[in-house]
């Protein structure tokens, strides 16, 4: 059951059928980039209590367009995070480009989680894990 919520998100992404996207700046990057999460689709997972959370990245003002967008997107690419806010690991559940669809792994609770360390990824830490007690438990 609680699978089937990741996997049934991860579809609904991949369809195209994510509807409205709220994309939340959290880091810059090189060359103008800058790396977003959608706080539309952040939720605790009720089995490993992690924080999952849709990223992406985009250049502002770029034309043309140049993401954050989600997956199915001519212009989207990012991943699909689950987050440990205590012990500050990070565990990839998928990715997705123009040229790939989404591709998430199934057995994504079951995988070794890496102690985050990019900065990029302490600020996705930071930033969905501040009110990571509201979110909804899916």
């Amino acid at each position: 059951m609680r699978r089937t919520a990741a996997l049934a998100l991860a579809a609904s992404l991949a369809s195209g059928g994510a509807g409205a996207e709220t994309w939340k700046t959290y880091s810059p990057g090189p060359n103008g980039l800058e790396w977003y999460y959608d706080v539309d689709y952040v939720y605790r997972d009720a089995r490993t209590g992690r924080v999952v959370a849709l990223q992406a990245i985009g250049r502002p003002g770029a034309q043309p367009r140049m993401g954050p967008s989600g997956p199915g997107k001519p212009d989207g690419v990012g991943s699909i995070v689950a987050l440990d806010c205590r012990k500050r690991t990070i565990v990839i559940v998928g990715s997705f480009s123009p040229k790939a669809p989404l591709q998430s792994s199934e057995a994504w609770r079951d995988a070794p989680a890496k102690r985050v360390s990019t900065p990029e990824d302490k600020a996705l830490v930071a930033a969905a894990c501040a009110g990571a007690a509201n979110l909804p438990v899916k």
